[in-house]
C-alpha cells in the first residue's frame, strides 16, 4: 500500500532518535565531537584510501587541493587537508580551517534553512506565492509560483538570469526578474534555477525584514557556532578579524576568467584582471548582487559544516539550542518527485537526480545534500548517521578543474565503511529504502497529472522575440564583410556552408570586391558533401578555379606551406551536435595549425539543429582521443561550431586567435525547423532532421555488427542484422518504456554498407515526442538488448570505439541497467553544462 508523505516522515523522525541513542554516550542535541588525533579515529586503511584517492587527482590537475571531513554517529572521525590551498601567485598549503566559497550550498545552509524557519514562526507558508511577496513581477504565472515550487526548482525559471544583460545590484536584479518570465509552466518540469532561490532570497528580506546575510549570521550562524560561515558583501567582509580570515580564505579564480562567465571580456587595467577572487564570490549573478544572494555567496569551513549536517542529523537542535523543529527537518528531507523520470528533491536539499552524483554508489535512495560549483559538497545519510563534507577551489587557478567523480567516489568509500548496508542487524536500512520507493512510487501518477495539466494552458516566456535565423555569413555580408576587409583568405567549407538565399559562401567570397578568397579547404565528405570515402585527395573547384585542399586525405591538417600566403580562415560548416561527426574535429584541427602560422580563424557560426540545450552521454576519456572523438565531451554536447571552437581553444590550449562571427536570433531552445533555414544534408546519409535527432543514440552502434540503415532510404532510423528477430527486440525494447519514442519490427536489405545484399530483421525507430526522446539512453537501452538477446551473435566490443567511455562500457558489459546508467550520465550532463557555461554565446 502506498505510504503517505508523514509515514515517511514519521520514519525518518524515528530513524534520527534510534540512530541517536546508539551512541549511548552523546545526547541527541550534542554537537560533532573530536579527538586530537582525529586521523586516528577512521580505520588506517579508510583513511589511506580517502588520501591516495584525493591526492590522485591532485596529480592530475583536477583540482589545487581539498579538505575531507567526514561525520558519524555524533563524531567526526576523519577530518584531513591535501593538496595546495592556493597555486598561484604563490604556493599555499592547504590547512583543515580553510574556508571555502562553497557556492550553491548556500541554497541550503542558508536559504532552505532560514525559509523553514519563517515558515515555522507563520510569516511564510509553502504555498504563499511569489506574488503576494513580489507584487511588481510582470508575468502573472510567475506571481503565481509557490515557495514549495521553488524549494524544489520546478517554479518554471530558466538556470540563471542571461549573463550577457548588464545589471548590478538588488535593484539591479529586480528589474531583471521583473521582467523575466518563466520558461516552463509552474510544477510541470525540474529546471535547477539559481533564479528560483534568488527569489527566495528576496522573499527572506521581505518577510524578515532583514537582509539574508544578516538573517543567516544572527539566526543560523551564531546559534550554531558556525564562527567561520558568513557572507561576504563586496563593500565589507561581514566576518571579524578579517585580514586573519583572508589568508585562510581558498582563492577561486582571476577577475578575467570570472568575467568570461558574463559573455564578455574583461576590459579594466590588466593587473586588475589578473587579480585572483580571494574572499569574494565567484558567482557571476552573486558578484552582481554585491555578494549576497539565496543561491551563492555563502563561505564556509568544513568544521562549520559539519555542526550544520550534526544539527539537521540531530532533528534540528544542537548542543542545546534548537535551530529548526524535528518536524521540518523530516518535511525538508522527504522526498518530492520533480520528474516525470521520477527524480526527487527535498526542500532545498538534492536526493536523486541528475545533480546527486556525491551520493556515491552505496549512500541510501532517501539520503540528502547538495553541491557546489566551486568544488564543494555535502551529503548526509540519516541511516547510518554519517555525513560527508567535501571542500574544494577546483575552479583555481583557471577554472578547468573538475571534482563531479571524485566526490561520488569519495562518498562511495565513505558509505562502504560506515554506511548502514555493512550492518546487517540495523533493519532500518531496508525499511527505509522501501518507505522511500514507495513514496516516490506515490507521487508519481499525481506528478504526471499535475505536469500535464500545467503545460496545457501555459505559454512560455522567451527572451529573444522569435524572427528567421542568421548565420554567421550572414551577419558577415550584412555588414560589409567589416571584419575581412582587405584580406586574403583560405575558407573552410563544404556545400552546408551558404547564406540564407541558399548561395554558397564560396560563391559570397570569391565575388566580394572588399576580400581576396585564394583556397579552400574541404572536410570529409569533400567540398561538396557527395563523397562517402576514407581518404579524398586534393582538386580544384571547377567553378572558381581554386585550388582545394583536402582535410580528409593522407593528412587530416592544413599543411605549413598551403597558409603561408593566406591572412586568415573562414571555417563555415554546419555540424549536426555529436561529437563524432568529424567536423568539429576539422575544425580544431584547423584552429591547432593556425595557431602555429600565427592566423586568425573566422568562425561564422550556425545553429546546432538539435537544439542547445540537450546534453546526453558520457564525456569521452581523455586518453581515448582520436578524429571521432577531438575532446573531453559528452555525445550530444549541445554546443554550436563557435562555442565549440572556444572552448578548444582554452581548454586544450591552443593558442589561436579565435573570432566568432555569431549568429543573430538563435535561441538554444529551437530546433533546426524552427530557425526558418532550408534543410542541407550535411553529409550522404544525414537526410533529415529526424534523422540528426537518432544519430547520437543509433550511431554508437555503427562499428559494431549491425546494419545502422545506411543503404536504405532510412539511415539511423532503421537498425538490424540478419541474426536479429524484429518483433523480438521490439517488444523488448517498447517494453522499457523509454519517453518519446517507439520501435516497430521492420525487415530490410541495404544496398550498401554492412550486411549489403542481406535481409536483416531490425526495427524501425520513431520519435512520439522529440522533446522527451534521449538519444543516448536509446542507444545504450539499443546496446544492451542487443547483449541481451544476442550474446553469442552481437561483438559488442567495438561499441567502445565512438562511446569512448571505458567505464560506461564496462558497465554494459556486465549487464547493469540503462535506467541506472542514465542517472549517472544525467549527471555528468549537469555537470558538463556548467562546464561549458563560459563559452556559451546564446
Amino acid at each position: 500500500m502506498p505510504l503517505s508523505f508523514t509515514s515517511f516522515r514519521t520514519l525518518t523522525v524515528a530513524l534520527a532518535c534510534v540512530a541517536g541513542n546508539a551512541v549511548a554516550a552523546q545526547p541527541q542535541e550534542s554537537g560533532p565531537k573530536s579527538a586530537a588525533n582525529l586521523q586516528s579515529q577512521a580505520p588506517a586503511e579508510l583513511a589511506q584510501r580517502l588520501q591516495a584517492l584525493v591526492q590522485a587527482e591532485i596529480a592530475a590537475g583536477k583540482l589545487p587541493g581539498a579538505v575531507v571531513l567526514v561525520g558519524h554517529r555524533g563524531r567526526v572521525v576523519y577530518r584531513q587537508a591535501m593538496g595546495q590551498r592556493a597555486i598561484v601567485p604563490q604556493a599555499e598549503a592547504m590547512t583543515p580551517d580553510t574556508v571555502f566559497d562553497v557556492a550553491s550550498l548556500t541554497k541550503v545552509v542558508a536559504t532552505a534553512t532560514a525559509t523553514m524557519m519563517l515558515v515555522e514562526r507563520g510569516e511564510l507558508r509553502l504555498a504563499d506565492t511569489v506574488g503576494r511577496w513580489i507584487p511588481e513581477l510582470q508575468q502573472e504565472a510567475a506571481k503565481r509560483v509557490t515557495v514549495l515550487q521553488l524549494l524544489t526548482h520546478v517554479a518554471g525559471y530558466a538556470p540563471d538570469f542571461d549573463l550577457k544583460q548588464a545589471w548590478t545590484g538588488r535593484e539591479g536584479m529586480l528589474r531583471a526578474l521583473a521582467s523575466e518570465g518563466l520558461a516552463h509552466a509552474p510544477g510541470s518540469k525540474f529546471v535547477y534555477s539559481d533564479i528560483g532561490f534568488i527569489v527566495l532570497g528576496e522573499i527572506i528580506e521581505r518577510v524578515s525584514g532583514r537582509r539574508l546575510d544578516q538573517f543567516f549570521a544572527q539566526e543560523i550562524a551564531t546559534p550554531l557556532g558556525m564562527r567561520d560561515s558568513a557572507f561576504r558583501r563586496l563593500d565589507t567582509s561581514g566576518l571579524a578579524s578579517d585580514e586573519a580570515v583572508l589568508a585562510r580564505m581558498a582563492p577561486t579564480e582571476r577577475i578575467r576568467g570570472q568575467q568570461s562567465y558574463l559573455g564578455s571580456s574583461f576590459q579594466g587595467p590588466a593587473a586588475q584582471g589578473q587579480r585572483m577572487l580571494r574572499g569574494q564570490v565567484h558567482d557571476p549573478t552573486a558578484h552582481r548582487m554585491s555578494g549576497v544572494a539565496g543561491h551563492a555567496g555563502l563561505f564556509s569551513t568544513a568544521d562549520d559544516l559539519a555542526r550544520f549536517a550534526q544539527m539537521v542529523l540531530n532533528g534540528g537542535a544542537l548542543e542545546g539550542r534548537r535551530l529548526l523543529s524535528a518536524a521540518s527537518i523530516a518535511r525538508m528531507t522527504s522526498p518530492v518527485v520533480v520528474s516525470e523520470e521520477g527524480w526527487t528533491r527535498g526542500l532545498g536539499w538534492d536526493m536523486a537526480s541528475p545533480f546527486s552524483a556525491n551520493r556515491g554508489e552505496l549512500f541510501p535512495l532517501g539520503s540528502y545534500g547538495h553541491t557546489g560549483f566551486t568544488g564543494t559538497s555535502l551529503w548526509i545519510d540519516p541511516v547510518s548517521q554519517t555525513y560527508v563534507v567535501f571542500l574544494s577551489n577546483r575552479v583555481h587557478p583557471d577554472g578547468k578543474g573538475d571534482v563531479t567523480a571524485l566526490r561520488a567516489k569519495v562518498a562511495t568509500m565513505v558509505a562502504a565503511w560506515y554506511g548502514a548496508s555493512n550492518r546487517p542487524a540495523q533493519p532500518s536500512l531496508e525499511n527505509f529504502e522501501a518507505q522511500y520507493a514507495a513514496q516516490v512510487a506515490a507521487q508519481m501518477p499525481r506528478f504526471r497529472l499535475q505536469a500535464e495539466k500545467a503545460r496545457g494552458a501555459f505559454v512560455p516566456a522567451v527572451r529573444v522575440a522569435p524572427s528567421a535565423v542568421l548565420n554567421g555569413i550572414d551577419v558577415l555580408e550584412r555588414n560589409g564583410f567589416q571584419p575581412l576587409a582587405g584580406m586574403r583568405l583560405g575558407l573552410v567549407t563544404n556545400h552546408t556552408g551558404r547564406n540564407r538565399a541558399g548561395r554558397s559562401t564560396i560563391d559570397v567570397l570569391s565575388t566580394t570586391k572588399s576580400v581576396q578568397l585564394v583556397a579552400l579547404f574541404s572536410p570529409e565528405h569533400g567540398i561538396r558533401g557527395e563523397l562517402d570515402q576514407a581518404q579524398i585527395a586534393d582538386d580544384v573547384d571547377a567553378a572558381t578555379g581554386l585550388p582545394v585542399y583536402s582535410l580528409y586525405g593522407k593528412s587530416r591538417r592544413p599543411k605549413p606551406e598551403q597558409l603561408q600566403s593566406l591572412d586568415a580562415l573562414v571555417f563555415d560548416i554546419q555540424d549536426i551536435g555529436t561529437r563524432f561527426y568529424t567536423y568539429i574535429s576539422t575544425l580544431q584541427h584547423v584552429m591547432e595549425e593556425a595557431a602555429k602560422a600565427g592566423k586568425p580563424v573566422f568562425v561564422l557560426d550556425r545553429p546546432n539543429p538539435i537544439n542547445g540545450v540537450q546534453v546526453e552521454g558520457p564525456l569521452a576519456d581523455a586518453d581515448k582521443l582520436s578524429f571521432v572523438a577531438t575532446h573531453t565531451l559528452p555525445v550530444r554536447h549541445g554546443m554550436t561550431m563557435g562555442e565549440l571552437a572556444l572552448m578548444f581553444n582554452r581548454e586544450q590550449g591552443i593558442g589561436a586567435d579565435v573570432r566568432v562571427i555569431a549568429m543573430e536570433n538563435w535561441r538554444r531552445t529551437q530546433w533546426f525547423d524552427e530557425t526558418q533555414q532550408l534543410w542541407v544534408n550535411p553529409s550522404p546519409n544525414m537526410r533529415s532532421l529526424t534523422q540528426a535527432t537518432l544519430y547520437p543514440g543509433v550511431g554508437l552502434l555503427e562499428y559494431t555488427n549491425v546494419s545502422v540503415g545506411r543503404g536504405t532510404d532510412t539511415p539511423f532510423e532503421w537498425v538490424g542484422a540478419p541474426y536479429i528477430d524484429g518483433r523480438v527486440l521490439a517488444q523488448h525494447l517498447n517494453a522499457r518504456g523509454l519517453p518519446g519514442v517507439r520501435f516497430v519490427p521492420v525487415r530490410f536489405q541495404p544496398t550498401a554498407s554492412v550486411f549489403k545484399g542481406q535481409w536483416c530483421g531490425g526495427v524501425n525507430i520513431v520519435i512520439t515526442d522529440r522533446a522527451q526522446f534521449r538519444s543516448v539512453r536509446v542507444g545504450l537501452e539499443m546496446a544492451a538488448a542487443l547483449r541481451h538477446l544476442y550474446p553469442q551473435d552481437w561483438k559488442a566490443e567495438r561499441l567502445l570505439a565512438l562511446l569512448v567511455h571505458a567505464q560506461t562500457f564496462d558497465a554494459l558489459s556486465r549487464g547493469q541497467d540503462p535506467q541506472a546508467l542514465s542517472l549517472t550520465l544525467d549527471s555528468v550532463a549537469e555537470a558538463f553544462k556548467l562546464r561549458r557555461q563560459p563559452f556559451l554565446l546564446y
